[in-house]
C-alpha cells in the first residue's frame, strides 16, 4: 500500500526538478536498462519550433527533430489546438470497439495525398515499426507467399520482423537472433560503397536462382532514402527496375516512407521524385507531430487482403493522434513547407560545399530536400566516426543538437523542423561551420 503524502510527493517532485542533467542522467543509469540508449545526457524542459530548452535552462537547436518527426516543430499552435478540442470531446474509445469520423476524413485525405490516381485504402497504427509489421501481413496474406526482400543497410523498425528485414547488425540486431524466416537481403545500390544499380539487381537474379523462387516472394521493402543506413538516395532507375520487377513476378513493392514522408523531402512523399507507383506505404513519424500514429496506404484490393479483424490494435488511430495528424496535413498545406523544405535544403547544401572547399574529410553530400547528410572519411577513404562523434560533441555545447547515421556511423543526417525561423537557421548553418572545423 502506498502510504505516501501529497506533500511528500510535492516534495520529491520539486526536488526532481531541481536536479541538474547530471543528476538525473545518474537515476536514468540506475532506473533504466542500458538497451535503451540515449543521444544527449540534457534532458528537455520545453521546447518550441526548432528550439529546446533543457532542466538547466540552456537553449539548444534542434537538428533531429525527434528522428523526423517533427517536420512542422515543437508545440506547432494549430497542433494545440487540435488536440485541445479533441481532448474535450474524448481521449480513447479503441476506434476498433467505438469508431470516429476523424478517422475516415484522415484515411480520405492521405489516399488522396499519397502517389497515384489508383483507388487506395488506408489502415492506421500506432508506430512505424507496427506500420512495417502490418505492410508484410497484408503482402503475404494477398498473395499467398512468404519470402520478402529488403536492402543492406535498411532500417525497418525493432521488432522481431521490423530487425529481420533491418539490414544493419549493431547496435539493432545484436543478440536478438534467430528472427524470422523467408526474409531476404541484397545489397543497396549505393555508388559511394562500390555498389551499382547493376549490381544490386544482379544480387536479387541470384537470390531468384539460388534461395527463393520469384513466386514464393511476396514483397520487395525498399526506403525511398535509406534512414538509418545513411541517407543514401536510392536512384530513380534502379526503383523503376524494382517496378518492373514486382510487376513480371506478381510481387508487392513497399516503400517505407516513415522517415521520408510528409515534406521532408521537398515533397509529400520520396517516391514523387522517381514518379514511381509502390503497391503498399508506411507511413508514421511526422504524419501526427510527436503524437504516435502510423499508417499503412496502398492498393484497395491488397489492403482488403485481411478479415475483419486481422489488421488493428488497441491504440490504432487513437483519437488525440489523429486530430494532430489533421493538423499537421493543414499545416503543411496553408505553410508550403514542401517548398519550405526544398529552399531550406538549397541553404543548407550551399553551405556544405562551401564546408567541402576547404575539408577534405567530407566525402559525400547528399539527399533530397531537407534530407540531407554528410559523410566523413579518414584520408585513406575508411569511414571516419570518429570525427563525427567530435562535431556532434562540440555542437552539443554549442547548443546544436546533431544526429549520425550509416552503417560505419560516419554520417551526420539533418532533419530540422521544416518550420525553423530563418535567423535560427543561419545561427545552426554557423554553429555547425565551427564544429566541423573544430
Amino acid at each position: 500500500m502506498n502510504t505516501t503524502t501529497r506533500s511528500e510527493t510535492a516534495q520529491v517532485g520539486a526536488a526532481a526538478k531541481a536536479q541538474d542533467n547530471a543528476q538525473i542522467d545518474a537515476r536514468r543509469i540506475a532506473a533504466t536498462p542500458r538497451g535503451v540508449g540515449i543521444g544527449f545526457s540534457v534532458y528537455a524542459e520545453r521546447a518550441l519550433n526548432a528550439e529546446l530548452w533543457d532542466v538547466e535552462g540552456k537553449r539548444h537547436i534542434d537538428f533531429g527533430s525527434g528522428i523526423a518527426v517533427l517536420n512542422t516543430g515543437h508545440r506547432h499552435p494549430r497542433l494545440i489546438k487540435a488536440m485541445q478540442q479533441q481532448l474535450e470531446k474524448f481521449t480513447h474509445t479503441a476506434y476498433q470497439v467505438v469508431p470516429y469520423e476523424s478517422v475516415v476524413s484522415l484515411a480520405e485525405r492521405i489516399n488522396q495525398a499519397t502517389p497515384g490516381n489508383h483507388a487506395k485504402k488506408t489502415a492506421f497504427f500506432t508506430t512505424g515499426a507496427e506500420a512495417v509489421e502490418n505492410a508484410i501481413k497484408i503482402a503475404r496474406c494477398a498473395t499467398g507467399r512468404p519470402g520478402v526482400i529488403a536492402l543492406s543497410g535498411a532500417f525497418h523498425g525493432r521488432t522481431y520482423m521490423g530487425l529481420a528485414l533491418t539490414g544493419k547488425v549493431a547496435p539493432y540486431k545484436a543478440g536478438f537472433g534467430p528472427f524470422p524466416a523467408s526474409i531476404y537481403h541484397v545489397p543497396a545500390p549505393i555508388a559511394l560503397h562500390g555498389v551499382s544499380v547493376e549490381d544490386s539487381l544482379r544480387a536479387i537474379q541470384q537470390l531468384f536462382k539460388c534461395d527463393i523462387e520469384p513466386k514464393q516472394v511476396a514483397a520487395i521493402i525498399v526506403e525511398p532514402i535509406q534512414g538509418e543506413g545513411g541517407f543514401y538516395v536510392l536512384p530513380p532507375e534502379y526503383l523503376r527496375a524494382l517496378r518492373a520487377l514486382c510487376d513480371e513476378h506478381g510481387i508487392v513493392f513497399i516503400a517505407d516512407e516513415i522517415q521520408t514522408g510528409f515534406a521532408r523531402t521537398g515533397k509529400m512523399f520520396a517516391m514523387e521524385h522517381s514518379g514511381v507507383m509502390p503497391d503498399l506505404m508506411t507511413l508514421a513519424k511526422s504524419l501526427s507531430g510527436g503524437m504516435p500514429l502510423s499508417a499503412v496506404c496502398g492498393r484497395a484490393d491488397l489492403m482488403d487482403a485481411p478479415a475483419p479483424g486481422g489488421l488493428g490494435g488497441t491504440y490504432a488511430a487513437n483519437a488525440m493522434a489523429v486530430a494532430a495528424a489533421h493538423a499537421v496535413m493543414d499545416v503543411i498545406d496553408e505553410e508550403k513547407l514542401c517548398q519550405r523544405a526544398a529552399q531550406l535544403g538549397q541553404r543548407l547544401t550551399a553551405h556544405l560545399e562551401k564546408q567541402r572547399a576547404k575539408d577534405p574529410g567530407i566525402s559525400d553530400i547528399r539527399g533530397l530536400g531537407s534530407m540531407l547528410a554528410v559523410e566523413f572519411a579518414k584520408p585513406d577513404g575508411t569511414p571516419d566516426a570518429d570525427r563525427v562523434k567530435r562535431i556532434q560533441q562540440h555542437a552539443q555545447k554549442a547548443g546544436l543538437l546533431l544526429l549520425s547515421c550509416g552503417v560505419y556511423g560516419n554520417v551526420i543526417r539533418f532533419l530540422y523542423p521544416l518550420t525553423i525561423q530563418d535567423e535560427v537557421f543561419d545561427e545552426a548553418l554557423a554553429k555547425l561551420a565551427d564544429a566541423m572545423q573544430a
